[in-house]
């Protein structure tokens, strides 16, 4: 006990007693319905869940083939899988990448990832640019790592051997410029979590697979509304996709998550018309989160971060209305919101803020 770091001001979960949003580890996270169905008194399945950057409105799932459930998934599949990913994310093929695919590792949803990588490096100090996702500090801590939280890349120091970026930043949306990570990237290990860059992907450092020392990490759940599939990629160069493939071993996904996700990505037209419906959703929760006095401050077309002098206060009177929203224990002034699915989930959220009495 006495060895064990202690955690910084935003990995502190608090001492509320609903626990709500607080995973396993003891860290905070979206969700936690069934938590705050007994914390609130509201049945389960009436909540309106905002606590997550989930896509309110997945992918429609494909009639899949009997045998996709009964039998191990195949090395075709997993090539097609890893090719659909390489096009999707715009890695680039040719003389150095091949068709792109050998540059994807698919694993069971980007945590599993970032839970993985620490463990094959070399213990040394890491740097990660905070306040962020809050599971790769404990995850490059417990691999061994002397973990430094920095708020700004410029203060990286020249002795870390690993740089850890979320982009776009969680909660915050915060964007770090990829010609400004390719720098970082330079002599160094750099990890870039994209979790929620599909909906922006001129920013994706994909494209320097290959050119830098970089690691990309993706989620497939949140953009495709499918977290419960359990599907991410990272994307490296040779070297990292030799080593994490070998770690995760064979059968890393199922047949059935390896034939929806391949169905996902190589859809054009659904993608496309996702990211403008998404950009639409997040311009009318503006609208509607300004007309109720809260102060958006940042966010991805995922989710918006709220600013209020009394956001637990929000949270609270949301919660007794049956929605779920996201708060901070390190920041009591923040709220994270996701987006609506629909007409009837938006004018739910707004007679709910109208009865606030803030």
């Amino acid at each position: 006990m006495g060895n064990e770091p202690l955690p910084l001001p935003w990995q502190f979960t608090g001492d509320d007693t609903s626990r709500e949003g607080v995973s396993n580890s003891g860290r905070e996270h979206g969700g936690g319905l069934d938590a705050a169905a007994l914390t609130y008194g509201w049945p389960r399945d009436n909540w309106l869940d905002l606590s997550t950057g989930v896509n309110p409105n997945p992918y429609p799932l494909p009639a899949l083939a009997p045998d996709l459930w009964r039998r191990l998934p195949d090395q075709a599949m997993m090539d097609n899988l890893c090719r659909v990913a390489a096009g999707a994310y715009g890695i680039p093929t040719g003389e150095i990448a091949g068709d792109g695919g050998s540059h994807v590792v698919p694993a069971p949803g980007s945590q599993a990832l970032i839970q993985c990588l620490p463990r094959l490096v070399p213990p040394t100090r890491v740097t990660i640019l905070a306040p962020t996702y809050n599971e790769h500090a404990p995850a490059w801590r417990a691999a061994g790592h002397k973990t430094v939280e920095v708020a700004g890349l410029e203060t990286v120091a020249d002795d870390a051997a690993v740089v850890v970026v979320v982009n776009p930043n969680n909660p915050d949306g915060r964007i770090v410029a990829p010609l400004e990570l390719l720098r970082l990237g330079e002599d160094r290990l750099l990890v870039v979590d994209e979790a929620f860059a599909d909906a922006a992907p001129e920013i994706s450092m994909a494209p320097a697979i290959g050119r830098c020392n970089v690691v990309v990490l993706r989620s497939f759940g949140k953009f495709f509304g499918l977290a419960g599939l359990r599907l991410g990629f990272a994307l490296a160069g040779e070297l990292w996709a030799v080593r994490l493939r070998e770690a995760f071993g064979p059968w890393a996904v199922s047949g059935p998550a390896a034939a929806i996700g391949a169905a996902a990505l190589a859809d054009d037209d659904w993608i496309h018309s996702t990211r403008e419906l998404l950009r639409r959703g997040a311009q009318t929760l503006d609208a509607l989160l300004a007309r109720h006095g809260l102060t958006v401050v940042g966010g991805t077309d995922l989710f918006r971060l709220v600013e209020h002098t009394d956001a637990e206060a929000v949270f609270t009177h949301l919660a007794r209305a049956g929605i779920l929203t996201r708060r901070f224990a390190f920041n009591h002034r923040w709220l994270r919101l996701g987006l609506p699915g629909s007409a009837a989930a938006f004018e739910r959220l707004e007679n709910a803020l109208a009865g606030w009495g803030g």
